[in-house]
């Protein structure tokens, strides 16, 4: 899922599906990029081609504004019903409603700022393994009135105001909603390879706080479709949902500020797993502060 892969030998499991062999324009990068599409495959990744395969996503454009109808080329659509509106994420085209009653949160509800996707690169071949979505409460456009006069590129460059956002005294969960199959515990090494060299100096909380995300994720097949939650409730306290509705409790709670602030560097530090997610999450902050 995350971090820096470690490369070994790599013996990948059949595909069920052939891939593609079409070569189609990204939505989610510049135009001058392609990326070579792949079936939409349910088959598992096997632990060591998670491992081996490379992230590769577009930067930025520097110094773009985008207006409020760009906003990461999201595409807005409502329910059948008509009483919930969504964004949808372009390169998975995995939907993501505007507003949202988080597990484990006391706000009403969350407000989506922001979404992207997460690939991975098996020798020339682009594999999409989840989207995900940033929900924050709206108090965070008061705590981050020093920044609103910056630029999305501006933004997204600005290691302290994404600092500011992980400390803020506001609830804000990122949703991930998986596009492949994966097993768990391939999906817990990858994400405790990530977490660990961001904790630089270890605290008592850190190993019970680690225990507790390898015992959710380490024995639980994680099929297409899974949706995760992972809620920081303050620079201390977590709550990490896996495959739960809307209304249902937290799986775990992490009570740990190295293991919440590693995960939350994960997607939002200055090495990204998703720069999609990151630069849409910037875009949303300068088009909220208009």
């Amino acid at each position: 899922m995350v971090g820096s892969m470690i490369s070994t030998p790599i013996s990948v499991k059949p595909w069920n599906s052939a891939l593609a062999a079409c070569i189609r324009p990204d939505p989610g990068v510049p135009f001058r990029r392609r990326t070579i599409a792949v079936s939409n495959s349910s088959s598992p990744l096997s632990t060591t081609a998670f491992f081996h395969l490379q992230h590769s996503a577009a930067r930025p454009i520097n110094n773009l504004r985008l207006s409020p109808r760009h906003s990461h080329y999201l595409k807005a659509s409502s329910s059948a019903a008509g009483t919930t509106e969504y964004l949808e994420e372009p390169a998975t085209n995995v939907k993501f409603p505007k507003s949202l009653k988080v597990p484990g949160c006391t706000s009403s509800s969350l407000s989506l700022l922001g979404t992207g996707y997460r690939e991975k690169v098996f020798a020339i071949i682009g594999v999409k393994v989840y989207a995900a979505g940033l929900y924050v409460d709206q108090s965070i456009f008061t705590i981050l009135t020093a920044w609103k006069d910056l630029s999305a590129a501006e933004i997204e460059a600005n290691s302290s105001l994404f600092s500011s956002i992980f400390l803020a005294p506001s609830e804000k969960a990122l949703r991930i909603v998986l596009v492949r199959d994966v097993d768990g515990k391939t999906f817990w090494d990858a994400l405790d390879e990530a977490i660990s060299p961001r904790i630089k100096a270890p605290a008592e909380a850190d190993e019970p706080a680690l225990a507790k995300l390898r015992a959710t994720f380490e024995n639980r097949p994680l099929s297409k479709g899974t949706v995760l939650f992972l809620t920081w409730l303050g620079p201390s306290k977590m709550h990490v949902c896996v495959d739960g509705d809307t209304s249902s409790g937290a799986d775990a709670t992490i009570e740990s500020t190295n293991v919440a602030a590693a995960l939350f560097d994960v997607f939002f530090g200055d090495s990204p797993v998703s720069p999609s997610l990151k630069m849409s999450v910037a875009t949303g902050l300068a088009v909220g502060h208009k």
